[in-house]
């Protein structure tokens, strides 16, 4: 019985550090590279104040999808970005 709550444990506390946390994080600038369909927060002053950039990737051929959406509070993770 022991083994079993040991396991349970470890595999808990295990998910707790894997899952990915509901915080996006807001860049200061464009990424370079981005993924098709991956999606990057970017606060820049093409968008009114209050709002970010959500650019998302495109496959080859096409152009970055770009639109201003707001975010709460909550979700938005000021990070430092290199340029």
């Amino acid at each position: 019985m022991l083994n079993m709550r040991t396991a349970a444990l470890v595999v808990f506390s295990l998910l707790s550090v894997a899952l990915p946390s509901r915080a996006q994080t807001v860049l200061k600038s464009e990424p370079l590279v981005l993924a098709p369909y991956e999606v990057a927060f970017v606060q820049s002053g093409f968008c009114p104040t209050g709002k970010v950039l959500k650019v998302t990737g495109a496959i080859r051929g096409l152009n970055r999808r770009k639109a201003c959406v707001t975010l709460s509070a909550e979700q938005a993770l000021l990070a430092p970005t290199i340029p």
